[in-house]
């Protein structure tokens, strides 16, 4: 989950005091969804910079963040501190990823910015029948005042979340991810931030295009439903929408037709989960797994002659129903 968001300090104090009639309620709904864009789009629209650090398993992760918008435009660099060196601009929706111990450099277009991006794409959302929120006070974290407030699922589909907003900018300075249990399951915060800085768009541009010595991959993605391509989910797993559908061909073994993976995501407004079909390939050993990293948890199952895989932060009953409900139209 990106880690990004904003809040408005005041409002958050008026929405979410507990509701004693029908009608409050439905207001409580209306504004913990305002409360979520807002978040959503400050994000996007706010510049900033710093140092992220996220654990998740038992594994620390970091990097440091540079963000810009200038009117509609957006831009970001992303540097992968540990492990293998890494780098990732964004401009608008098209992002690029530079992997300098391989001289490789893949350049794709994608839709979304910013978390709970599921939000902009589902203005029905019922998000407040399946999260309540609750107001936990003030806290200073990397050096700002933070407001803090959780996210509490209402069922055993869905993670909770623990969220510290800055409260002059809105944006999301830590954010914590719990199983049902009350367990942390995942982390991530800035270690150290700074806001309105003075980077330019036309400065991530202009690097994100400094390609010279890399090979240059652009991978195939191509917009679908999965209607069109066959698929479909018996029941609806509640609150869980369809939110995109992509097909991404695979590569090609010599002599044979290239292949297609078909990746549909759906979303609650908060999670999201990914079913991701693949033909079963001749020379390839399949093993059904479970796995979990963080908040992060996947299942692969074998459905002869596709190999399905299903991933989101969710817990894994959630997973089961998607990977139980999918089905082959015929």
């Amino acid at each position: 989950m990106w880690p990004f968001f904003a809040t408005n300090d005041a409002l958050a104090q008026d929405a979410f005091n507990n509701a004693q009639t029908p009608s409050q309620e439905a207001v409580e709904s209306k504004a913990l969804k305002e409360w979520l864009l807002r978040m959503h789009e400050a994000s996007k629209k706010r510049a900033y910079s710093g140092t992220f650090v996220v654990s998740a398993g038992g594994v620390m992760t970091s990097a440091k963040i540079w963000h810009v918008c200038e009117g509609s435009e957006q831009a970001e660099r992303v540097e992968i501190l540990t492990g293998a060196p890494r780098s990732i601009f964004r401009h608008n929706d098209q992002v690029v990823t530079f992997l300098p111990e391989h001289k490789i450099v893949r350049s794709e277009k994608r839709e979304s910015l910013g978390l709970f991006s599921g939000l902009l794409e589902s203005a029905d959302s019922h998000i407040a029948d399946f999260y309540k929120v609750k107001q936990e006070g003030h806290e200073r974290i990397a050096g700002v005042e933070a407001h803090i407030a959780s996210l509490l699922p209402k069922d055993k589909l869905r993670f909770g979340y623990r969220v510290w907003t800055e409260r002059k900018s809105g944006l999301v300075v830590k954010l914590q991810t719990f199983d049902q249990n009350g367990r942390l399951l995942e982390q991530a915060a800035f270690s150290e931030l700074a806001l309105d800085t003075s980077v330019k768009v036309d400065t991530l541009v202009q690097m994100m295009g400094q390609v010279k010595g890399y090979r240059v991959e652009k991978p195939v993605l191509l917009k679908t439903t999965a209607d069109a391509e066959g698929w479909a989910l018996r029941e609806p797993v509640a609150g869980f929408n369809p939110m995109s559908c992509y097909k991404r061909p695979l590569a090609a073994q010599s002599g044979v037709k290239p292949l297609g993976a078909l990746q549909w995501i759906f979303s609650d407004g908060l999670a999201s989960v990914s079913i991701f079909i693949e033909p079963l390939e001749p020379q390839r050993i399949y093993r059904e797994s479970t796995l979990s990293l963080g908040a992060t948890q996947t299942i692969t199952r074998l459905r002869d002659p596709y190999w399905i895989t299903v991933m989101g932060e969710v817990p894994v009953v959630t997973l089961q129903l998607f990977a139980n409900g999918l089905e082959r139209k015929q």
